[in-house]
């Protein structure tokens, strides 16, 4: 009918750049939620467990699903280094994307609400995040001074404004905290309701605890970084998986001069895990992270590493010669970490580094 309206929703930001990696054990129903949200972009869904099992995504969305069979032939020999039975089996999805850039969220977070009452867009403001720059190098007490109604404050030099590209945006929860097993028995009843409106950089030098279950990453400049790492069943440890990769990879962003912001977007974290489980999983790794957090403070790399490759490869050398001596799983992990790196070139294509 001529002139009547027509109605054009608007290209969601990033359509054709950005994958959404999600790791499972059970049907995806959680999506429903996420459909307005994440219907238009493309799903990568890694299957953990039983390989046998038939997961049913919603009508709609368009994806990829791989399971521990599909790893094994894509990957041959070098599927050793992607864990099974751990959520660290998401970074399976890393490695096959062909996208710039990751959203990786957990099956049992759901959409949050602000104060207002709005439903937080969590992947819109983490393209926002990461397509704006960072701070590193000199913190800002406004916080985030691209964002708008911010800027930067008197005595910030004018000479670091320009920032630094974000690699990371690491976004956080409502309702269900991401506690250690230890915090979760003292505090059973905790929720976190407090919503805070803000975005910041983490200084240079400033290791964090990373949560994977809402977060993104510029995956050409920090990939090869963002290894989970080897756990969950026969291995000494887990739910250390996203922990280890935010220390490897703020370690190599601080080397390169990339900046990793945390804040927005919030999620809603539905399920609260078995503590006793959890105990299990984490026991070793309570007592490690108080070598590991210095090992990381201290790791230097040279400046001969220029790309992210050679910077985690150099990394694994450190593990292998500081780490080993507490545990022989760190040699393990070490080997596990350069599998890992000739994984990304195989399916990536290994970095010139006369082009770089």
């Amino acid at each position: 009918m001529a002139g009547a309206l027509v109605d054009v929703k608007p290209t969601p930001i990033l359509k054709e750049e950005l994958d959404i990696v999600i790791p499972t054990i059970r049907n995806l129903d959680f999506l429903e939620m996420w459909r307005p949200f994440f219907e238009p972009y493309h799903l990568i869904i890694v299957q953990d467990g039983d390989p046998s099992r038939t997961i049913k995504v919603p009508d709609g969305f368009d994806y990829e699903l791989y399971n521990r069979n599909d790893i094994n032939r894509i990957l041959g020999p070098k599927a050793s280094c992607i864990s099974f039975k751990d959520s660290a089996c998401r970074c399976f999805g890393y490695l096959v994307s062909k996208k710039k850039y990751i959203f990786t969220i957990d099956d049992d977070c759901f959409v949050a609400k602000d104060p207002s009452g709005k439903e937080i867009n969590a992947l819109e403001q983490h393209i926002k995040n990461l397509l704006n720059p960072s701070t590193p190098l000199f913190f800002n007490t406004l916080y985030d001074p691209y964002r708008e109604g911010a800027d930067f404050v008197r005595g910030y030099p004018f000479s670091l404004r320009e920032g630094v590209p974000t690699a990371v945006s690491h976004g956080l929860w409502l309702n269900i905290p991401d506690y250690d097993a230890p915090t979760q028995l003292a505090k059973p009843l905790e929720r976190n309701t407090r919503f805070v409106d803000a975005v910041l950089t983490i200084p240079k030098g400033t290791l964090f605890p990373m949560c994977g279950m809402n977060l993104a990453f510029n995956r050409e400049l920090i990939g090869p970084a963002m290894y989970f790492g080897l756990m969950g069943d026969g291995q000494p440890i887990g739910r250390y998986d996203d922990m280890w990769a935010g220390w490897c990879m703020k370690v190599i962003c601080d080397h390169l001069g990339y900046g990793v912001k945390t804040g927005l977007p919030y999620i809603w974290h539905s399920k609260a895990s078995n503590p006793f489980v959890n105990l299990k999983k984490e026991y070793n790794g309570i007592f490690w992270q108080e070598e590991l957090i210095p090992f990381f403070q201290s790791a230097v790399l040279t400046k001969e590493c220029t790309t992210v490759q050679q910077c985690y490869i150099e990394l694994s050398k450190l593990v292998k010669a500081k780490l080993g001596k507490i545990d022989p799983y760190f040699l393990k992990l070490a080997d596990a970490m350069v599998t890992w790196v000739e994984a990304w070139d195989e399916l990536n294509g290994k970095v010139d580094v006369d082009q770089q």
